[in-house]
């Protein structure tokens, strides 16, 4: 587990938009930090992966009463974000899953 669990999705996640733009150059991911729900006082870190283009997103959660566990969905920008998450291990979070996620629902 990583000191800083945001800073190792936050890296993981700028790879595997490096990727994608060579790989798929209609598919332009804007990943970014959000710091709404800890503003909001929820105990969490979120990112979101959009696409413009195809109007989706991947929500990603590291909430703190879930260390070590990625909550994520995919919804898109008109919704912003559901109810349903589910979990990955963050360990079993690497660049290829997020290139994957973002190659599979962008494109």
């Amino acid at each position: 587990m990583p000191d800083n669990p945001l800073k190792a999705l936050s890296d993981m996640a700028s790879d595997a938009h490096a990727r994608i733009q060579q790989v798929h150059q209609h598919i332009n991911p804007v990943v970014a930090v959000r710091r709404g729900m800890r503003n909001a006082g929820i105990p969490a870190d979120a990112m979101t992966i959009d696409c413009l283009r195809t109007r989706r997103r991947i929500m990603l959660i590291l909430h703190d009463a879930q260390p070590g566990i990625l909550l994520y969905q995919f919804v898109t920008l008109d919704d912003e974000f559901g109810n349903d998450f589910q979990q990955l291990p963050l360990a079993e979070v690497t660049v290829e899953t997020l290139f994957e996620w973002m190659q599979d629902y962008f494109g």
